[in-house]
């Protein structure tokens, strides 16, 4: 499997936010997105998402189910948490399961690994932002998805769950998935390759 920009664009509001952008992402590689405020690290994970129109350019995902567009074997975590206050961690999981055609005995084992099995009937509106943050993450494990594009996945983790989201990343690269995440942290995953974008260019280029 491969995941490939070709001369990729991106406009905002009448603004260019990057151009000729070309990057090739092979099954257990991740790309970790870097670069400042602005620089277009959140609107590359929405194109491939396919939330944000694409400008110029191709993205194509090889080696995927060819019954399914690209963003339907992705799974898209943004730095927004979207969760309902009212809702159980329980009841979450189980929305983001059916929603994601998951399978609903999965939910028990995915809230483990995100330690959060002994907060399952507690209402999201009191959990910390930390624990609002795993249980975003959860749907990670709720339904198989070859591609995670995770933006600014380790905000409000603490050490301890840093290192369990690098224990997952590492092993969906194992198995043969693909990571693209933008952050402004270190992810420690061993086989990351950067991308790095900025205003101080306008076309920028990942090497395969």
């Amino acid at each position: 499997m491969r995941l490939t920009a070709e001369n990729l664009a991106c406009q905002r509001g009448g603004r260019v936010v990057f151009r000729r952008l070309s990057f090739e992402v092979q099954a257990g590689e991740a790309l970790v997105v870097t670069g400042p405020n602005g620089a277009g690290k959140s609107s590359l994970l929405r194109q491939i998402a396919g939330l944000v129109e694409i400008a110029e350019g191709r993205l194509a995902l090889a080696g995927g189910d060819a019954e399914r567009s690209l963003p339907e074997q992705a799974h898209y975590v943004g730095h927004l948490d979207a969760l309902k206050p009212a809702m159980s961690v329980r009841e979450t999981a189980e929305f983001w399961s059916d929603f994601l055609d998951g399978d609903e005995g999965d939910i028990g084992h995915a809230l483990e690994r995100l330690d959060l099995a002994g907060l399952t009937a507690l209402p999201v509106a009191y959990l910390s932002a930390g624990q609002r943050r795993r249980l975003a993450l959860s749907r990670l494990l709720l339904a198989p998805r070859p591609l995670w594009l995770l933006d600014e996945p380790s905000v409000a983790l603490d050490r301890a769950s840093l290192a369990r989201l690098t224990a997952l990343m590492e092993a969906h690269l194992a198995e043969g998935g693909i990571i693209v995440a933008a952050t402004h942290q270190e992810l420690g995953l061993a086989s990351a390759r950067p991308l790095v974008l900025g205003p101080q260019r306008a076309a920028a280029e990942a090497p395969a």
